[in-house]
C-alpha cells in the first residue's frame, strides 16, 4: 500500500514510526515572555529599566521589548517543559527582587496592557550609546509613528521549538499547517477577552462596553490576536507565502525594499535632525513583520535575520501567538507547553499543500473570527471554500493527536502527553472552562468586572508566589554575574564604535545585507 492509499490514522502512524530517539527525544523548546511593569494601582511605570536587571542590550535572559517598561524574559532551548519553566521561574524570581528593591513595581499578568499614559508618554525602550543600541530605539521610534505606541505595549509568550534532523523545507511544511489550525490554539489558550478603555480610546473598534473601564467581546478569545491587536494597514497588503524559503525571503526582501508613501512622508529623521525610523520602506526591518508563527535562526552579531536564514536555512520556529495565562504566575504551564509539542509535531507530519491567496484570506479570516468570537456556540470558519464548526474541526484535530501524544509519552516515559491531550478535549467540550471564559468569570465573580482590578489582582498573586519560593545564594550569584556581565559587555561595544550612526544605519538597512536569494 503506498502512502497515497493510506487511510489518514495509519499514514500518520507510518510517519511517527521513522522518527529516531534521537529526534523524539532532542525537541528544544524555549519561551520568550513579554510583561509590563506596572504600578500597585495598574498604572504603567514609567521608570528606566533597573540597573540592577543589567543592560538590556546584551544581557541573555533579561532585556526589554517595545518600551522601557516592558520586561522580556528569555530562556535557553530545553530538553523538557519542565526545565524550560524552571528556567523561567528564576528569571522571574530575579526579576522580582530587582523591582522590590526600587519600590513596588510588579509585572503585569495580563496580554491586554494596564491603564496607559497618553501615547506619547509611553517610554520607548532604551539600549545605550552605541550604534546597535541606537538603532534598537529608532526602530522603535519608527513603530510608535507607523502603529501607535499603545499598540506595541500589548505582552504575549513566543515559544521557540526545534526537532534534529528537520529541513527548512520541512520547516515550512509545519508553518504552513500550523497557520492553517492556529484557531485551535487561539480557542483554547486565549486570555485576553476584555481590555482597559484606554487601549482603545479615540480608535475605531467593534467591542462592547462591560464596565464603566472595561471593554470585551462576549464570546472573545485573544483580543491580542484579533483586529485591535498586532494589526496594519500596510501589512494587509503582504499575502506572505510560506511554500518556501525562497518564496518567503523574496516576500519579506519586497517589503523591506519597497518605498511605502505614508512612512516616506514621515521621513528618516524629523526637521530638527533627531530620527523617525530606521527606514521608509513597508517594513524597517525583519522583525515588524507580524504573524503568528516565523521561521528562525540564530543569527551572527549586526546579521540581517533574512541573510541568516538564506545562508543557513531555518533553526527552529517561534510560535507567536500565545496570550499570557493570567492565572499562571510565570504566565504559561507545562501542560500548555507538552500540547504545543504535540500540536507542532502534527503540524511537521501531516501533509502540507502549498497555500494559496485564497487560503492565505481565509486563514486571515478564521484567526480574527475565532479571536473576536471563538466560544460563540456554532461558530462557523471557512476550509476550502465551504464553512465547517469550528468545534467540530477542532475535534477532529484532537483526535489526530491521539498516536503522537501517545508516542512522546512512551518516549519520556510518562504521561503528560496523553494528559494534556485530554485537557484539551475537555475543554474543547465545556468552552466555561477556557481560559478566556474564566477571566471573564473571575472579573464578574470578585472584581465588579473591571478588568484593570482582576489583572491587578492577578499580578499581585503571580508576584506574591514568586516571592515564597527559596532562592538559594548560589542562583542570586549567578544571575548577579549575569547582570555585571551585560554592563561590561555594552561598554565594550560602545568603546568598539566607530562608524557615525547615519552610515551606520544605511549600511544596516540596505538590500546587499539581505543575503543572495537562492544560496
Amino acid at each position: 500500500m503506498t502512502q497515497l492509499q493510506m487511510p489518514a490514522g495509519a499514514l500518520m502512524q507510518s510517519r511517527l514510526n521513522t522518527l529516531t530517539p534521537n529526534q523524539l527525544l532532542g525537541m528544544r523548546r524555549g519561551i520568550e515572555k513579554e510583561s509590563l511593569r506596572v504600578r500597585p494601582g495598574g498604572s504603567l511605570a514609567l521608570t528606566p529599566h533597573p540597573a540592577a536587571l543589567g543592560s538590556a542590550l546584551t544581557h541573555p535572559g533579561i532585556t526589554t521589548d517595545f518600551c522601557e517598561s516592558q520586561v522580556e524574559l528569555v530562556t535557553g532551548a530545553h530538553q523538557s517543559a519542565e526545565a524550560t519553566l524552571e528556567e523561567l521561574t528564576q528569571l522571574h524570581q530575579f526579576t522580582y527582587r530587582a523591582l522590590n528593591d526600587l519600590g513596588d513595581e510588579m509585572l503585569w499578568a495580563s496580554s491586554m496592557p494596564c491603564d496607559l499614559p497618553t501615547d506619547e508618554t509611553i517610554p520607548l525602550g532604551r539600549y545605550g550609546a552605541s550604534n546597535i543600541g541606537r538603532a534598537k530605539s529608532v526602530y522603535r521610534m519608527g513603530l510608535g509613528h507607523r502603529y501607535g505606541r499603545r499598540m506595541q505595549t500589548i505582552s504575549g509568550i513566543h515559544y521557540n521549538w526545534s526537532m534534529p534532523e528537520v529541513t527548512s523545507e520541512q520547516y515550512f511544511s509545519l508553518i504552513r499547517n500550523f497557520r492553517r489550525h492556529a484557531f485551535l490554539l487561539l480557542l483554547l489558550f486565549g486570555a485576553s477577552p476584555a481590555v482597559c478603555s484606554t487601549f482603545v480610546a479615540g480608535r475605531q473598534h467593534g467591542l462592547q462596553q462591560l464596565a464603566e473601564s472595561t471593554m470585551y467581546m462576549p464570546h472573545g478569545t485573544s483580543l491580542r490576536m484579533g483586529r485591535l491587536g498586532y494589526q496594519s494597514d500596510a501589512q494587509a497588503s503582504l499575502a506572505v507565502s510560506y511554500n518556501s524559503l525562497d518564496g518567503y525571503g523574496a516576500s519579506l526582501q519586497d517589503a523591506l525594499t519597497r518605498p511605502y508613501p505614508a512612512y516616506e512622508a514621515v521621513g528618516i529623521r524629523s526637521p530638527g535632525g533627531d530620527y523617525n525610523q530606521l527606514a521608509t520602506t513597508l517594513l524597517q526591518i525583519e522583525n515588524e513583520f507580524y504573524g503568528t508563527i516565523r521561521p528562525k535562526r540564530v543569527i551572527f552579531q549586526g546579521e540581517r535575520p533574512l541573510h541568516a536564514l538564506r545562508e543557513r536555512g531555518v533553526e527552529y520556529v517561534e510560535v507567536r501567538l500565545m496570550d499570557l495565562d493570567p492565572f499562571e504566575p510565570v504566565g504559561i504551564n507545562a501542560r500548555t507547553m507538552h500540547f504545543l509539542d504535540v500540536f507542532l509535531l502534527h503540524c511537521l507530519l501531516s501533509d502540507s499543500p502549498d497555500d494559496t491567496p485564497e487560503e492565505i484570506y481565509e486563514i486571515k479570516h478564521n484567526q480574527h473570527q475565532t479571536a473576536a468570537r471563538g466560544r460563540e456556540p456554532g461558530l462557523r470558519l471557512n476550509r476550502g471554500g465551504r464553512e465547517v464548526l469550528l468545534t467540530e474541526w477542532g475535534a477532529e484535530l484532537l483526535a489526530q493527536f491521539a498516536p503522537i501524544a501517545a508516542v512522546l509519552d512512551a518516549a519520556h516515559g510518562g504521561t503528560a502527553y496523553s494528559q494534556a491531550l485530554a485537557a484539551a478535549d475537555a475543554a474543547l467540550q465545556d468552552p466555561a472552562t477556557l481560559p478566556s471564559a474564566r477571566v471573564l468569570a473571575a472579573m464578574a465573580q470578585g472584581f465588579d468586572n473591571s478588568f484593570i482590578r482582576f489583572a491587578r489582582a492577578q499580578s499581585a498573586k503571580s508576584h506574591a508566589a514568586m516571592q515564597r519560593l527559596p532562592w538559594p545564594g548560589a542562583q542570586h550569584a549567578r544571575f548577579t554575574a549575569l547582570t555585571e556581565q551585560s554592563i561590561q559587555e555594552q561598554k565594550r561595544i560602545e568603546a568598539a564604535d566607530t562608524l557615525p550612526f547615519e552610515q551606520f544605519r544605511q549600511q544596516y538597512v540596505s538590500a546587499a545585507r539581505l543575503g543572495i536569494p537562492g544560496l
